[in-house]
């Protein structure tokens, strides 16, 4: 009979096979931000079998973020969303070695965000600050990095790309953190990033009373 434990990952490792699950299972990602996309790649990573994770967000979970973030629900409201974020990936995989941080990413918290070289970062801080702070270092440490771009009001899911940043057009954030990796730490930016190329973004619909 199949172990609960063999059982929860059955299906991926027949599309994957033996070896890419057994990497999967002694793999290290660091997730920075936990809120719309971040939430979803934790879900992912969780699910796919990633045998380790680092979470990281200060924030709490908020009313007005339940439209949109995995994490938001009526009955998690105002509770840290690293907590939560570690709560949900041990009830998907009890085996997975979760460490949740709740902390804002800048100068003097890198250090523990990136520590024991991970094999993957992924960045989904929407901050413009702080996402330059730990692409940077990552950089630098000369980690796989994998880096979430803006798509406010962009409606066209067609329109989404991946790409080095320095290859990234359509994206306002994007230009952005170009330039700021550029003029402040002479990063051409050779990692890869997730943008969406729709020309323009939505306009903000009429309110009721209008």
């Amino acid at each position: 009979m199949t172990s609960p434990g063999s059982a929860r990952f059955a299906r991926t490792a027949l599309l994957l096979g033996p070896e890419r699950m057994a990497r999967l299972a002694v793999a290290h990602v660091v997730i920075v931000g936990l809120g719309a996309v971040g939430s979803y790649v934790v879900e992912g990573l969780a699910r796919a079998g990633v045998g380790r994770l680092r979470l990281v967000d200060f924030d709490t979970v908020e009313t007005t973020n339940i439209n949109r973030q995995l994490y938001a629900l009526d009955s998690t409201c105002g509770r840290p969303k690293h907590e939560v974020a570690r709560d949900r990936v041990l009830d998907i995989n009890p085996d997975c070695q979760v460490e949740a941080l709740g902390l804002f990413v800048d100068a003097g918290t890198l250090g523990p965000v990136l520590a024991g070289s991970p094999d993957a970062v992924v960045d989904a801080i929407d901050a413009l600050g702080p996402k330059i702070e730990l692409l940077a270092a990552a950089t630098r440490r000369g980690l796989l990095l994998v880096s979430s771009m803006g798509a406010a009001r962009r409606a066209d899911p067609a329109a989404v790309r991946v790409a080095p940043l320095r290859q990234s057009h359509h994206c306002p954030l994007a230009r952005r953190v170009r330039q700021q990796l550029r003029r402040l730490h002479g990063i051409d930016g050779d990692f890869l990033c997730v943008h969406s190329v729709e020309p323009r973004p939505q306009r903000p619909a009429a309110s009721a009373a209008a």
